[in-house]
């Protein structure tokens, strides 16, 4: 080895420490503080060892992390609106007279639902039923499509398929596809056949009898006329729990009023009154809880409503969108509390992810587990 390298190594040994820089201990080696926490929760999951327990299970979600633990907060949210619910109206707030636009008999929490179209297309439509049959929500609001997939499945069935069949191979079959859904076009040929003579009577009504209808009425008739114990809209209709849908005519209901509206012109349909229903609703409530699945005009007719009484008491949201664009489907809880759609007290909770995942067990954890306590009247 040369003089010259030796040298090199004996300055390198000269300023070697037995620690590095101290800038790079400071860096990682940061003392922490107080967690901003009151009340630490270690993380902790599910111990299948324990055995298969699946309420456990679900209990540990709370300290599983991520969309687990909001799962979990969903839970309490809606058991807060349930708790609250079955509170009784004190003496001196009870009134003689029952202010509830459509009669439903009055309690300390009205509960809003509202999802979008594909609920109903997928099996949620049975969970859905569920809550509808025991009378445990107080109003609901959905698009067109969560009205006609209800009715059309009475007829027909919906089948399971795959993302990935190509549209223009469905399209020359008559299969319509709603993600991994099938929907044989001919069930919506059943729907048109039947209520088309439906059609007919309430133009009939509406002359003979100067009646005025409302997407909700429109919706009570078809649940009526259905009189099928596996839809939504037939419970909704025999519990009295109004089904608002602002644009009832964007879906097959949409394309069924337009076909009749040459055959057999002049039905008219009046939004403002079911506006004005879902309003008051929500500012007559003595404190209102929302369950919303999706997002879009379902999303924003619920809060908009509860925005008349300075927010809502409590709230869940379930959907995958996010508030990056700035939409309204993507905004969070926190955004709706700056217009007073919901509470500033309130302790809202969105939960990411798809619903058709997530609402069964979040009905599993509460109503399912409180029907006997909660349903007043079962049909």
């Amino acid at each position: 080895m040369s003089d010259s390298v030796n040298e090199i190594n004996k300055n390198n040994l000269k300023h070697h420490s037995d620690y590095p820089p101290e800038s790079v201990l400071n860096a990682l080696f940061v003392k922490s503080a107080d967690l901003p926490v009151s009340k630490p929760v270690e993380v902790c999951g599910y111990d299948f060892n324990e055995g298969l327990n699946y309420s456990k299970l679900f209990s540990s979600f709370a300290t599983t992390g991520f969309q687990a633990t909001n799962f979990a907060l969903g839970v309490n949210e809606i058991n807060k609106m349930l708790d609250k619910k079955m509170e009784p109206i004190p003496i001196d707030e009870q009134c003689e007279i029952n202010l509830d636009p459509c009669g439903r008999a009055p309690t300390s929490c009205t509960i809003f639902l509202g999802y979008t179209s594909n609920m109903i297309s997928s099996g949620i439509r049975e969970t859905i039923r569920f809550l509808t049959q025991h009378n445990l929500v107080d109003c609901i609001v959905t698009t067109a499509g969560g009205v006609e997939e209800d009715i059309i499945k009475c007829f027909s069935p919906t089948y399971v398929g795959d993302f990935h069949f190509k549209g223009s191979m469905l399209r020359d079959m008559g299969i319509n596809r709603i993600g991994n859904l099938l929907a044989p076009n001919d069930n919506y040929c059943k729907f048109q056949d039947w209520i088309m003579p439906i059609l007919d009577q309430m133009l009939i009504e509406q002359k003979t009898e100067n009646f005025k209808w409302t997407p909700s009425k429109i919706i009570s008739r078809l649940g009526k006329e259905i009189n099928d114990k596996s839809s939504v809209c037939y419970w909704c209709y025999k519990n009295n729990i109004p089904v608002y849908s602002p644009a009832l005519t964007d879906g097959s209901l949409g394309d069924m009023l337009y076909m009749h509206s040459y055959r057999n012109p002049g039905l008219a349909i009046d939004i403002i009154e079911d506006l004005c229903m879902l309003n008051t609703r929500a500012v007559r409530a003595r404190s209102t809880g929302v369950i919303i699945l999706g997002g879009g005009l379902i999303k924003h007719h619920i809060c908009n409503a509860n925005m008349m009484r300075n927010g809502a008491d409590f709230c869940l949201y379930v959907n995958t969108a996010q508030e990056f664009d700035g939409s309204d489907a993507g905004a969070s809880p926190d955004e709706a509390i700056s217009w007073g759609k919901i509470k500033k007290i309130a302790q809202p909770v969105k939960i990411h992810a798809e619903a058709s995942l997530v609402f069964p067990l979040l009905v599993a954890e509460t109503f399912a587990k409180r029907i006997d306590k909660m349903r007043s009247t079962e049909v």
